[in-house]
């Protein structure tokens, strides 16, 4: 393995102001003077005039992260998982696309899998333009732009913070195969050590390091709402919580307790002002950013910067082509929908088929009757969350319920004409089945339990995590910022630790401190739920499977809750032994000529 980390890679990051002007400049005193002085670059001190200056190199930062986090590391982090899926539907021919991310949901990515090289491209250029943001900024004189140096060190803590999480991303699906880097253009070192666990560890603490002496610089969170939209120490210090709660696994070396501990901190508001939110849509709906549990969110507006790719990522990869005739709105503008991914069946195929798809019994129940812990989504949640039903919005309130689309679809939420299915089932009625197979048998016959390679347009139920509606006086569906980073996940991280240090009690209390908003009727609090007969790990890692389904979090969080079996009874297994279980996969991704380990964990 280690020859793989040998050769260097040569990585040219453009630069935001490379190549603006190329001039000839001749002397007046004489025609015949050809002496010419070429400017090939504008200098920090000719670029950076004023705060804006700098403001707008930075926002280009930001676009460039939303781009990238909001699809490709989203689709990284969920399609191998245990949560959704990208179906191909019918007889096989819809939804493949060179099966560019279908390969995720089966675990047969290769080396030539397109999603691969573009997760990893996009992240070298958000680090790219933050090295550059940060070299040039390191030698601006502030009051030349009009600045104080604590304005400007603000700033520069705002990239760090980025380039973390940018690192932090690539770190958790390529490991000790990724090179450090903090210069402007040039070469690219070669991996931080030719030895694996060496090279994790450098990764490791270059990035702890980066954030423990930007966190300070960083605005905080005050209560006004002036924070979420940025780099703040809110955000600063969950990323840090996500390296110390994974480092048994990252780096071999068991940190639950000051990740508990940094939690606590968090929790308590000392480092900006947050709170659980009572309503659990105030985290999605309109003007989300004044929501106190919010800790970060993407900013997005309709018609900017990149809100046709944030926006394109929330439900539409979920829905059908005439999802606006339910929802009771316009047809979008720059995005669409997909009708390619689905929340994971929770039965199989048995039973008697309907004309509709689907079967007469609704199959059996992974979650009951073959006792999986994973998957199943909508058997492990509880009956009595008021999530767990379909979504409809209320023009009235302007408020809505619900967050699935199951069973019969209809328009104007539900009430208005029969919705029409497309392809395998065209001018059908269209009814979501909570079963995946060929009930048509086109491409393949029926089987009892079949791949995501083997649906139909109507297989699987659809997820509507922010609300869709007609455009208003206040904005729509795209005027809805991508919510990021939030405190229900410094409470979870506070319930893994408790639990790993054998405290169900304890874990059980800060979840229950999210999760009772979901619950009218507080007895439900008291069991585990469908499928768990005790509140243990298992539970834990599918409490964060229920809260975190289909954000982009799930595989960052909770890998870590699924080593929890292969714990012997020394203690944690170490590192190796843990990635040579955790990883389905690996694959050599080619860069330039040069290869990379990738290591995907579930």
């Amino acid at each position: 393995m280690n020859n793989l980390f040998k050769s260097k890679i040569i990585m040219i990051m453009k630069k935001y102001s490379w190549l603006l002007a190329l001039a000839l400049m001749f002397g007046f005193s004489s025609c015949t003077d050809l002496d010419e002085k070429v400017y090939d670059r504008i200098d920090a001190s000719t670029y950076y005039q004023n705060e804006t200056s700098v403001q707008g190199a930075l926002a280009s930062i930001y676009n460039q992260a939303g781009n990238s986090f909001a699809e490709s590391f989203f689709f990284l982090q969920e399609l191998p998982a245990d949560q959704i899926a990208w179906r191909v539907w019918n007889g096989g021919q819809w939804g493949y696309d060179e099966a560019e991310k279908y390969v995720l949901s089966t675990q047969t990515w290769s080396p030539e899998s397109k999603i691969i090289r573009s997760s990893w491209e996009s992240a070298w250029s958000i680090i790219g333009l933050s090295n550059n943001l940060i070299n040039d900024l390191a030698s601006v004189n502030p009051a030349s732009i009009k600045m104080t140096q604590t304005a400007l060190d603000s700033y520069i803590a705002e990239v760090r913070t980025l380039r973390a999480w940018a690192y932090y991303n690539l770190f958790e699906i390529w490991g000790g195969a990724l090179p450090l880097n903090t210069a402007s253009g040039g070469e690219v070192p070669g991996v931080a050590d030719t030895d694996w666990n060496t090279s994790c560890k450098k990764i490791y603490d270059f990035i702890c390091s980066e954030l423990d002496e930007s966190n300070d610089i960083l605005p905080k969170e005050n209560g006004d709402n002036s924070t979420r939209n940025r780099m703040n120490q809110g955000v600063n210090r969950i990323l840090k919580a996500r390296m110390l709660l994974n480092s048994q696994l990252f780096i071999g070396e068991d940190h639950y307790n000051d990740c508990e501990n940094l939690c606590l901190k968090i929790f308590s508001g000392d480092y900006g002002s947050y709170n659980i939110a009572d309503d659990y849509r105030d985290i999605y709906n309109l003007n989300n950013t004044q929501c106190s549990e919010v800790v970060f969110a993407f900013a997005a507006e309709d018609g900017q910067g990149a809100t046709n790719a944030l926006t394109n990522m929330r439900n539409m990869p979920f829905l059908p082509y005439n999802y606006y005739e339910y929802a009771d709105c316009e047809q979008f503008e720059g995005i669409g929908a997909w009708n390619c991914v689905i929340v994971v069946p929770s039965h199989d195929n048995s039973g008697t088929v309907l004309p509709t798809g689907g079967t007469d019994t609704g199959g059996k129940s992974f979650i009951t009757d073959y006792n999986d812990k994973l998957g199943g989504v909508w058997d492990r949640m509880d009956d009595r969350d008021i999530r767990k039903q379909n979504y409809v919005y209320d023009s009235s309130t302007k408020n809505y319920k619900g967050i699935f689309l199951k069973g019969a679809m209809k328009a104007s939420f539900g009430k208005g004409n029969t919705l029409k299915a497309d392809a395998d089932r065209d001018g059908q009625n269209l009814v979501y089945v909570d079963q995946l197979g060929t009930f048509l048998n086109l491409g393949r016959n029926l089987e009892t339990v079949m791949s995501p390679r083997w649906g139909e347009t109507n297989s699987g139920i659809r997820l509507m995590r922010y609300p869709m509606f007609a455009k208003t006086e206040n904005g729509g569906f795209k005027d809805i910022d991508e919510v990021e980073f939030r405190l229900a996940e410094v409470a979870y991280m506070i319930a893994e630790c408790r639990m790993r240090a054998g405290d169900a009690t304890g874990a059980k209390e800060y979840v229950d401190k999210v999760r009772s908003r979901y619950f009218t009727d507080k007895a439900a609090l008291n069991i585990p739920g469908p499928g768990f007969t005790s509140f243990d790990m298992d539970w834990m890692l599918s409490q964060w499977g229920l809260e975190y389904l289909a954000e982009g979090v799930g595989a960052e969080l909770i890998f870590v809750a699924s080593t929890s079996s292969l714990r012997d009874s020394g203690g944690f297994l170490d590192v190796q032994q843990k990635m040579d279980l955790i990883f389905l996969q690996s694959a050599i991704v080619s860069t330039n000529g040069i290869h990379y380990l990738l290591l995907h964990f579930l």
